[in-house]
């Protein structure tokens, strides 16, 4: 039964992608351009960058790709009607960010769902609306109360204390939800745990590693922090495979999904570890405190996604890692390319 209702995603569709230009929603553009969709860009690219690789993505006019303020109403409107699926991924996200702008965080996240909404809500057939939220609404159940992991999706919600930055960015994904839910338009809620790749930025762990280890030079010891911290990484092209399989498979309309992996859980010294060895050279690890903020131990329990979807991760954790050092490597470590920030 799940097969046959997944075949339905294969017929061509029209899609849009908001935030496109980012990380996730640019692999998730070259995956579905692959499977002979067509697909529509919105950003505005403040952080999403037109580095190489995107503008290779939208040079033979098969994706269609607009600058656009999703903060205004009828700019949004404009992007057109008749799309059968919207992956509504733009947001103010990344810790600095968060930290230096909560109110925007608030505010502009809130607003840009609502005119999404007003999008999904206008077209002229029924449109899949899928709403990226974020591991981080488990963040207040793990710090308060006693937290399952593997966490699964119907775990309660607590919220961290209001006056922490940090908590603008939850309590802006748990507010979109909501709004999702009550919407009327079908739709889909992810909430992606630890997805990492090529293209995903400098402030992130993965990418933060392999940087240190290419600046280092052979007998040098780099550092760590938050050694002992545990986590689950999925690398990207299995994130955009599931999230494919979402869009057009019956049995997710209203559902709530962890993306991600749930095995292996590995220790941020285990990971740090595995760039090392990926980048060929001879370093030690200078182990530091835990980063403020960051939880000891974060991830997804996938039984349910795994279940709807018929999908296992075909790329392990190691494999990952290197095809993400090469990507660095040859388009900003050496040839100091673009990256968001």
């Amino acid at each position: 039964m799940i097969k046959k209702l997944y075949r339905s995603w294969k017929v061509r569709k029209k899609i849009l992608i908001t935030g496109g230009a980012g990380f996730i929603g640019f692999h998730l553009a070259r995956h579905l351009k692959s499977a002979g969709h067509e697909v529509f860009l919105a950003d505005n690219h403040i952080r999403g960058v037109r580095d190489s690789d995107f503008l290779e993505l939208i040079s033979d006019g098969q994706i269609s790709s607009t600058e656009v303020d999703l903060l205004a109403l009828d700019d949004t409107i404009s992007l057109g009607e008749g799309f059968d699926a919207i992956f509504h991924l733009a947001a103010i996200i990344g810790v600095r960010h968060v930290q230096e702008r909560p109110y925007d965080v608030l505010v502009h996240n809130t607003r840009m769902l609502e005119n999404v909404i007003s999008l999904a809500q206008s077209q002229r057939r029924s449109c899949r609306l899928l709403f990226a939220s974020t591991s981080e609404v488990y963040a207040g159940t793990l710090k308060t109360f006693d937290l399952p992991i593997p966490t699964a999706e119907d775990s309660a919600l607590t919220v961290t204390p209001l006056d922490l930055p940090r908590t603008s960015y939850m309590l802006s994904k748990i507010m979109g939800e909501a709004m999702v839910q009550h919407s009327g338009v079908p739709f889909t809620i992810f909430r992606p745990h630890n997805i990492y790749g090529p293209r995903m930025g400098l402030a992130h762990v993965i990418p933060e590693q392999l940087k240190k280890a290419f600046a280092a030079s052979t007998g040098d010891a780099i550092p760590v922090f938050s050694p002992e911290h545990k986590r689950a990484f999925c690398f990207v092209d299995d994130a955009v495979e599931m999230l494919a399989r979402m869009a057009f498979n019956d049995a997710c309309q209203g559902a709530t999904l962890n993306l991600g992996t749930q095995t292996p859980e590995v220790s941020i010294r285990e990971l740090a570890q595995m760039c090392v060895e990926v980048s060929g050279k001879r370093l030690t690890l200078d182990e530091c405190p835990p980063t403020p903020g960051s939880p000891a131990r974060r991830a997804p329990d996938m039984r349910t996604t795994a279940k709807l979807l018929d999908y296992g991760v075909k790329v392990g954790l190691r494999k990952g890692i290197r095809r993400t050092w090469v990507w660095y490597l040859e388009n900003v470590f050496e040839a100091d390319g673009l990256t968001a920030q």
